[in-house]
C-alpha cells in the first residue's frame, strides 16, 4: 500500500492552484462581491463551509492510511543544546553559511540510521526491507497543508550543504515549484515545530518509512549536573515507531546516538 503524496497527486494539485490564481486575477464585475467578514450578531451562531483542496483531501487520506494501519508507539528524551548551540554560533561566523538547528538535528539523524538500520525501514507483508541509503524526509508547512521534499543521500552531506538544500528546498515548497521527484524516496521524516514555540509533540509516520521525529523548541529550565542546580538548555525529541519492523529497545538506542552526535556535535564535523 503506497501511502505518501504521488506524481498525479502533485499534477492535480497545481491544476487546482492555477486555477484558483486565474480567477483570482480575473477583473473584476458589476456581479463580483469583494469577500468580506460576516457579521454575527453576538448570541447567534454561525458555520461557515470550506471547500476542502485537492492536497487537504490527499493528506486526510494518507494519515488515516497510516494511523490505521501501522501500530503506532512513541519514544522520548531530552537532549541537552548548550554545546550544540556554542558549535553554531561558531560555524555561522564561517562566510555564506547559515546552519539551523534543525540541520543539525537531521545531521544527526542521518549519523544515526547508518548505525540503526533498522530505523530506516519499510514494512512489506512479505518482507521487511533495510534501506543503507538515508534520505531524509523534511516536513514544512505551506499555505494549504504539509508536504515533505526530500534529501537525498543525507548522510552523504555536510552541515552546511544540508542547511543549503533545506532552505532551498522549503522556499520552493511555499512557492509551490517542487518538483514531484523530490518528494519520493524518503526512508525517515524530522518534522520540527520548534519555531512555534511547541516544546513536545507526537507526529504520524509518513508512509512507507518506519519512524518519525518530532522536534520541540530549546528551553531555558533549571538542571542537575554533577550534583549541582545549573540552568541549562534542553530540546525534547520524540521517536514515533511502526511497531511492526522497529521494536522499543531499537528506537531507544537510536535515540541515545541521536542524543550523543547533538550533545557532542563535534562528532558531526568529523
Amino acid at each position: 500500500m503506497h501511502q505518501r503524496i504521488v506524481k498525479n497527486d502533485i499534477e492535480n494539485f497545481k491544476t487546482e492552484s492555477q486555477e484558483s490564481n486565474a480567477k483570482s486575477q480575473e477583473p473584476a464585475t458589476g456581479n463580483q462581491q469583494p469577500a468580506v467578514k460576516p457579521f454575527v450578531p453576538a448570541g447567534e451562531t454561525f458555520s461557515e463551509e470550506i471547500k476542502n483542496s485537492q492536497m487537504r483531501k490527499i493528506i486526510a487520506k494518507r494519515l488515516s492510511e497510516s494511523i490505521f494501519t501501522a501500530p503506532h508507539y512513541y519514544l522520548t528524551i531530552e537532549v541537552a543544546m548548550d554545546e550544540a548551540m556554542k558549535s553554531r554560533a561558531v560555524i555561522n561566523t564561517i562566510p555564506d553559511t547559515k546552519v539551523s538547528f534543525n540541520d543539525m538535528v537531521i545531521k544527526a539523524c542521518a549519523m544515526a540510521l547508518k548505525k540503526h538500520p533498522k530505523v530506516n525501514s519499510q514494512w512489506k507483508e512479505e518482507a521487511t526491507i533495510i534501506n543503507h541509503h538515508v534520505n531524509i524526509g523534511v516536513a514544512v508547512a505551506v499555505e494549504d497543508g504539509l508536504v515533505v521534499p526530500v534529501l537525498k543521500f543525507t548522510d552523504q552531506m555536510s552541515l552546511s550543504q544540508i542547511g543549503g538544500n533545506v532552505k532551498d528546498l522549503a522556499g520552493r515548497a511555499k512557492n509551490k515549484k517542487l518538483q514531484p521527484a523530490e518528494m519520493e524516496g524518503s526512508t525517515f521524516t524530522v518534522s520540527n515545530l520548534g519555531m512555534f514555540g511547541i516544546t513536545e509533540f507526537t507526529s504520524i509516520i509518513n508512509q512507507p518509512n518506519s519512524a518519525i521525529l518530532s522536534v520541540g523548541a530549546i528551553v531555558e529550565k533549571p538542571l542537575v549536573r554533577i550534583g549541582q542546580i545549573v540552568v541549562g538548555k534542553t530540546k525534547i525529541l520524540s521517536l514515533g515507531c511502526d511497531h511492526r519492523t522497529v521494536d522499543g529497545a531499537t528506537g531507544a538506542q537510536f535515540l541515545q546516538t541521536l542524543k550523543q552526535s547533538i550533545e557532542n556535535p563535534v562528532t558531526m564535523l568529523a
